[in-house]
């Protein structure tokens, strides 16, 4: 559960297996019907359920501990493997081709999970893309469409973007008078901005207004990841 992304037909089984034990008993040959949603079930007691753990949810939950560890790059052999092997090129993993093992890239399938659910306080700036990705409080996708719409290179990561920002090289000329705006803009949003190069990025989790470290991470059985 930990460590694989276990096949939805192995959960189907192991479900069909809590259903009987719940709603028939002792009985095999018990044939009577479930007296309650098996997704009402899955909810927390506190929400109307009976407590059962939602075991696909799980699973992901879990895994995605294993990326908070990959993203924040923590000192683990098979961390340090990964990004020595594969990433050593300030390459950016989610806009990367999957390079590793079967079970990283299983592990990978969810970056869209993590990055829905994390936000980056930039440190090298290495392992966020640009445009794409919360850091700092901001996605300039969204804050700067029409600038975006000029971009060069969409899945540049921060790191490359400061070492060279310079107009000519990053965006299509000539930009629109709106794009423009928005340029004059981002360019009050980085102008403090340094990269740190021996200090890495620091990926934590949103949860509304909080942001939340791997030790506090959990998701409850009847949420969506």
């Amino acid at each position: 559960m930990c460590s694989l992304d276990i096949p939805i037909t192995v959960m189907e089984y192991i479900d069909r297996a809590r259903r009987h034990c719940l709603w028939r008993g002792s009985d095999v040959n018990a044939k009577g019907k479930a007296l309650v949603a098996w997704n009402k079930v899955m909810r927390p007691k506190n929400k109307g359920g009976l407590g059962v753990v939602n075991l696909r949810a799980q699973n992901k939950a879990l895994l995605l501990k294993h990326l908070d560890k990959f993203y924040n790059r923590r000192d683990i052999p098979w961390v340090n493997l990964i990004w020595h092997s594969h990433y050593s090129n300030d390459q950016v993993p989610h806009a990367s081709t999957d390079k590793s093992s079967f079970w990283c890239r299983d592990l990978l399938k969810l970056y869209d999970h993590f990055r829905g659910v994390a936000t980056c306080q930039i440190g090298d700036g290495t392992t966020v893309l640009f445009w794409h990705d919360v850091w700092n409080g901001h996605c300039l996708q969204q804050k700067f469409p029409r600038l975006f719409t000029f971009a060069k290179n969409d899945k540049i990561s921060v790191a490359a973007f400061l070492r060279n920002n310079i107009i000519n090289d990053q965006f299509f000329l000539p930009l629109s008078e709106e794009a423009y705006q928005e340029y004059q803009e981002l360019q009050i949003i980085i102008q403090n901005l340094q990269i740190q190069e021996h200090s890495r990025d620091k990926w934590t989790y949103i949860w509304g207004s909080a942001q939340y470290s791997s030790k506090k991470f959990y998701i409850y059985p009847y949420k969506n990841v």
